[in-house]
């Protein structure tokens, strides 16, 4: 699953700027909304994935 290492990427790259959001930063916290949404999108390219492998058998 190509997508699911994009997902394990992203997390671990977003975790700086939560840190920097969290301590008031505003553009960090505009980078962790961006990066929050393009993880979205990858988890249900994910999650569609695993129902076409459960829907084939």
């Amino acid at each position: 699953m190509q997508d699911y290492e994009k997902l394990k990427a992203l997390v671990a790259e977003i975790e700086a700027d939560i840190n920097k959001a969290q301590g008031g930063n505003k553009a960090a916290g505009t980078r962790v909304r961006k990066q929050m949404q393009e993880i979205k999108k990858i988890a249900q390219a994910v999650r569609n994935g695993i129902l076409e492998i459960r829907s084939a058998e």
